[in-house]
């Protein structure tokens, strides 16, 4: 007789057709219509109006009317009503009138929701000897709380096909230090057992027997800084042990507004429908807003925030249709359905302007096996704001990742394994959240397919590298120009510079910084008014040969014919050749000089003395 419900609506305000606010309270019949009990009665203009951080409004009793409205009923329902913002606490857990179709735990899987990355540590293993064994060294990835245990099998190779088991071991995690620098770590004598585990089979260990002794030196990495995302657009670069964290430089501010253009992803009741959501990565904090139900324009106005720790680092938004909405599916099923991704915009906090709000539309480009696709737009509002001008100096002063990356580094296939292991633990972690954040998305915000083989891709990256050393080819052609007197006035100019530099040699870095200062002055005006986006001409998505973009949606292994996998292996050929022939050139080049001081060639005695002379003129 005193239920009680606990419960959020919430109604959007553009949708509105009445001006009243009707709330019935019924008695549900399992056979009939449900009873009527009573109803309580709000006009819309007289409803107050909540902006955080004004507190909640108190819950109020209000007395049940009939269903004329003339007169009172026995009964009182307690509730609070209020014109509230998205920014409202109870807004994320509200059931939504606009996704009143939605039943079941489907419900769950359209609410916003903010994850956190698991903290992953690197582990160290290094085996140093057992009976025959030789020492090996082997790195894999681990996550906090440590749970899990370290299993150590020392087999006989006996057969190429049959190894006997000498000893195993199982030793938790926790027993391990952490290690947050490069001193060097103790090793210790652990105790192998014939058969079975002992830590895992305490209960079970009659037939367990001493085999024989290993010696291990293993610790927990906390100076790295795990990679789950590439390189090129990573989002964090602090290690994992928190003691090594700077104090943060900037807030960064992002308003998902809302996308425009939508196409449609699936089909409903014979029309096409898309039920789209926002993910947004940046650092260890993952953002999802809420599912926007059967529109091609959805709007979220949803704001999130993060720290910032180094501006050279890319914040990653995707936009996917949420194909989960019936709900009762395990996340990581192989039967289950998977949102299908919309398109992905990444945005570089360094070419943001302090405190300066940019609201702007950005293509979702998405790439298809039959070329390049514009999937909608996606409206953003973002400021970036900085903390301490001084700390931001500091760290363009630093380099890109800790030291220990640097001081130890892992090899390039290390990097790869490490960082295909650290990905698959986010998605599992993130997978297992309510409402789950599904493998598919994990994976396409982290780029799970970067380090596979791509011809686009590599004369993407070809051509960068061009643009990188355009400047250099510029000044080359310049200066071979005013050798070859082809501008007579420039020539003359040049030659004057150059001897008043010869003979006041302390004017050479004023003049070379005024220069730097001036062309940074000119190239001011042409700088970019909005963050970049994808650019389909550098990327080369608008120019991929078909039999090219074929080949980078082909799987690994390939599932291609014969035939078609020989023809790009001799096309692939013919591309490393030219590369070959490349690199023998500029080592030829370069070759060319090293004899000069090494006393290789009869020019040597010329060139010592001008070198000297050389020195003598600039000392002057």
């Amino acid at each position: 007789m005193n239920p009680e419900w606990h419960q959020v609506f919430a109604f959007s305000k553009d949708r509105l057709q009445s001006s009243v606010l009707e709330v019935f309270v019924k008695d549900k019949e399992m056979v009939g219509r449900d009873d009527y009990l009573g109803r309580v009665v709000f006009d819309l203009n007289e409803i107050p109006t909540r902006v955080p951080p004004d507190s909640p409004l108190a819950p109020q009793w209000y007395r049940l009317e009939d269903r004329r409205g003339e007169g009172k009923v026995r009964g009182e329902i307690m509730l609070a009503v209020w014109m509230g913002t998205q920014a409202d606490e109870a807004f994320p857990e509200a059931w939504h009138a606009d996704a009143s179709s939605v039943y079941g735990e489907g419900v769950l899987s359209i609410r916003s929701k903010v994850y956190v990355s698991p903290k992953l540590w690197y582990l160290r293993v290094n085996v140093i000897e057992a009976q025959d064994i030789v020492s090996n060294d082997r790195s894999r990835i681990r996550t906090e709380p440590f749970e899990e245990q370290l299993l150590l099998t020392v087999e006989d190779r006996v057969h190429p096909t049959r190894e006997d088991v000498l000893g195993k071991i199982s030793l938790p995690l926790n027993i391990f230090e952490k290690r947050l620098d490069h001193r060097p770590v103790h090793s210790r004598w652990f105790n192998l057992e014939k058969f079975g585990f002992g830590v895992l089979e305490a209960d079970r260990r009659k037939e367990l027997k001493f085999a024989s002794r290993i010696h291990l030196r293993v610790c927990l990495e906390g100076g790295y800084h795990v990679l789950d995302e590439s390189t090129m657009y990573i989002s964090d670069q602090r290690p994992t042990a928190r003691q090594l964290w700077k104090q943060p430089v900037g807030i960064l501010e992002v308003g998902i507004l809302s996308a425009q253009g939508l196409l449609p992803m699936k089909m409903k009741v014979g029309r096409g429908s898309t039920d789209a959501y926002c993910v947004a990565k940046y650092g260890q904090k993952w953002v999802r807003t809420r599912t926007i139900l059967d529109t091609f324009n959805p709007k979220w106005n949803e704001q999130y925030t993060w720290e910032v720790y180094d501006p050279c680092t890319v914040i990653t938004l995707g936009v996917f249709d949420n194909c989960h909405l019936g709900g009762g599916e395990k996340p990581n099923a192989p039967s289950a359905a998977r949102d299908a991704r919309i398109g992905k915009v990444r945005i570089r906090l360094s070419t943001l302007e302090a405190f300066r709000i940019y609201t702007h539309s950005y293509p979702l480009l998405v790439l298809h096996p039959n070329g390049v696709k514009k999937m909608g737009e996606l409206q953003l509002a973002i400021r970036f704001t900085t903390l301490s001008l001084a700390n931001m100096i500091y760290v363009y002063g630093h380099p890109l990742l800790p030291k220990m990356h640097y001081l130890h580094p892992f090899t390039v296939n290390q990097v790869d394994n490490l960082r295909y292991q650290a990905m698959s633990i986010v998605a599992t972690r993130l997978g297992r959240a309510e409402p789950p954040l599904r493998k598919e998305v994990v994976e396409y915000m982290l780029d799970v397919d970067s380090h596979m083989w791509s011809m686009r891709r590599s004369k993407a990256n070809f051509f960068r590298i061009m643009s990188l050393l355009s400047g250099m080819i510029s000044m080359s052609r310049w200066l071979a120009g005013i050798c070859q007197w082809k501008n007579p006035i420039t020539s003359v100019l040049v030659h004057i510079l150059f001897l008043i530099l010869i003979w006041y040699p302390e004017l050479i870095l004023p003049t070379l910084f005024l220069y730097m200062f001036l062309i940074g002055i000119w190239n001011y005006r042409f700088r970019p008014r909005h963050p970049p986006h994808m650019d389909t001409k550098l990327s080369w998505a608008e120019a991929v040969h078909p039999d090219e973009l074929d080949e980078e949606f082909d799987t690994f292994p390939t599932s291609k014919p014969h035939d078609m996998v020989r023809m790009r292996y001799d096309r692939l050929r013919s591309v490393a050749g030219r590369i070959q022939t490349v690199v023998g050139d500029i080592a030829t080049q370069g070759e060319r000089w090293g004899p000069f001081s090494a006393g290789g060639t009869p020019e040597q005695p010329v060139f010592l003395p001008c070198s000297v002379f050389v020195q003598l003129l600039f000392s002057m």
